[in-house]
């Protein structure tokens, strides 16, 4: 599938927030590794697993016997976990590998969870908690904390130790930042979250194709941000690709002249046009 393929086929997905496909949104961004990928194919084989462990639930299971069900299934049998040996690997970010290798990152094993959850009738939200994507269980009883790479529950003493390196203050503050910081992420923040791991990953490998790739569908995602049109700038400057470049860097500066950046992005146009001149564009 060529590129301007796989950017109408994530347009559609990512084009409403009610509509929007977790699952197969977060699957697609796979197509940048893997362009000729069997996406209805990866489908299928959750679908296969959503099977297998529902015929172990008992029909009148209540929502935590449940989820006591899925999660033996799925850590325990299947055994999906972290990649401790190699976290920063796209391919964790790419839910074709995540299923393969029963590896990744918690929110890559975490949108695989949601999937089965949802098909299951288990009512389960994403969270998007510093550092560590977590799991919000519903049930009677009220709202249970997991862990997706382990399935394993989550004290509030727990989480607040692991929010501790990302607040300023100790005591009430981190109080009140657990609790907003533990409000359900919606579908289009968790894809974003998925793009800005893999943003960051190719930035520190330079590996500049694929992050123009990732910068492309930021920019479609989320089509308010600014900042990520002046991304895309610079990712194309990365690759010699000088017109777009400075459009899009133009476009920022248009936008936010006063940005605290606005020297360092007039800069960086400066030089493209000396480009373009030298190469008698």
């Amino acid at each position: 599938m060529t590129t301007t393929r796989i950017l109408d086929y994530f347009t559609s997905l990512v084009a409403e927030d009610e509509s929007l496909p977790l699952t197969e949104a977060a699957l697609s961004l796979a197509q940048d590794a893997y362009p000729d990928l069997d996406l209805q194919g990866v489908l299928a084989e959750i679908d296969e697993l959503v099977l297998r462990v529902r015929r172990r639930m008992p029909e009148d299971a209540d929502i935590k016997q449940k989820v006591g069900v899925l999660n033996r299934f799925f850590f325990r049998e299947l055994g999906f976990t972290s990649n401790h040996n190699d976290y920063y690997d796209p391919d964790n970010s790419h839910l074709n590998m995540v299923l393969k290798r029963r590896r990744g990152i918690p929110i890559s094993l975490a949108v695989v969870y949601l999937e089965m959850s949802e098909q299951l009738g288990i009512p389960v939200r994403g969270v998007s908690f510093p550092a560590h994507f977590l799991l919000r269980v519903t049930t009677p009883d009220g709202d249970v904390m997991l862990d997706p790479t382990t399935g394993h529950s989550l004290s509030e003493s727990a989480m607040v130790e692991m929010l501790e390196p990302y607040v300023q203050r100790v005591g009430e503050s981190i109080g009140s930042a657990l609790k907003i910081l533990l409000q359900p992420a919606t579908r289009r923040e968790i894809i974003g979250r998925m793009l800005r791991n893999l943003k960051s990953i190719y930035l520190q490998t330079e590996r500049w194709q694929r992050l123009l790739a990732v910068q492309q569908r930021l920019v479609i995602l989320m089509p308010g941000s600014i900042e990520e049109v002046r991304d895309r700038g610079f990712a194309y400057a990365r690759l010699d690709y000088l017109r777009p470049a400075m459009e899009d860097l133009r476009r920022y500066l248009d936008d936010r002249p006063d940005a605290e950046d606005a020297t360092v992005v007039e800069t960086e146009l400066h030089e493209l046009r000396q480009r373009t001149q030298h190469n008698g564009e």
